[in-house]
């Protein structure tokens, strides 16, 4: 059945289809530890999954390696900023500042989007995302453009969130239709991890600390020794930052927080 179900899977996305697979993988997993019999065995002897393990059936997927080149920054930036609420959407500037946000701090899709008022500190210029994928607190310093961006959104605020629901509860959950316009208007096509691809690329293609592009995006640093010996301060990180926001900008060549304040 296993088998059967991830072959069926796969016709539509091999992608799709091994990660269905693994929190089925998962699933039971948990069930094996949690469920057990009265002399204490477990109800799951056999997690069925290992089946595609067994004949190699899982799909061999490339990791995607797509981001926004520097010579559609431009054009891509200025379609961002092209999304204004009117009578028909209220909602298109929150999905405008989300993308910025995304792009200027390489934050994970869900990160953002969760994030609250109580993350944001404007006074210290700082964000912190608590529940990361590797379970680490993760503060960034916030560079002006990031502060004044956050300081509108602030003066607006709906809710506890700073990218709240189209309904005005929540948080944003839906970005598609207006990443299509952008990439109707741009040229070109991109999905929110894009954005974190180019900000990782930018920052590793400058001349800032060798730690500081892992500490900004929050990767483990592994069997890495020196690294567990330096300390993760915000304010260390404020420089690179810094040097990564102006490199975008300069492809750029406008500043979209002026140009919609």
């Amino acid at each position: 059945m296993v088998s059967k179900k991830h072959a069926e899977l796969g016709e539509r996305s091999e992608a799709q289809a091994n990660l269905a697979m693994r929190f089925l993988r998962a699933i039971f997993n948990f069930a094996a530890t949690q469920y057990e019999d009265s002399r204490g065995q477990s109800l799951i002897l056999e997690n069925p999954v290992r089946r595609l393990s067994q004949t190699r059936a899982w799909y061999r997927v490339e990791r995607r390696q797509t981001l926004i080149k520097p010579h559609e920054l431009a054009p891509w930036l200025q379609a961002v900023t092209n999304l204004k609420n009117d009578h028909t959407s209220k909602h298109r500037e929150t999905i405008r500042d989300y993308l910025l946000l995304v792009l200027f701090t390489g934050l994970r899709k869900e990160e953002a989007a969760r994030m609250t008022w109580a993350s944001i500190d404007l006074q210290a210029k700082t964000l912190t995302v608590i529940d990361t994928k590797n379970n680490l607190d993760h503060t960034l310093p916030l560079s002006p453009f990031l502060y004044y961006l956050l300081q509108r959104r602030k003066n607006s605020a709906m809710n506890e969130y700073v990218f709240p629901g189209a309904g005005g509860t929540g948080h944003i959950i839906e970005q598609r239709k207006q990443m299509t316009r952008v990439i109707q208007e741009s040229g070109g096509s991109f999905t929110i991890h894009d954005l974190r691809r180019t900000f990782i690329t930018v920052a590793e293609s400058l001349d800032i600390p060798a730690y500081a592009p892992k500490r900004l995006v929050n990767h483990k640093m592994g069997n890495d020794v020196t690294a567990g010996y330096i300390i993760s301060d915000v304010e260390r990180l404020r420089e690179p930052m810094q040097k990564i926001t102006d490199h975008l900008l300069k492809y750029v060549g406008i500043n979209p927080v002026a140009e919609n304040a």
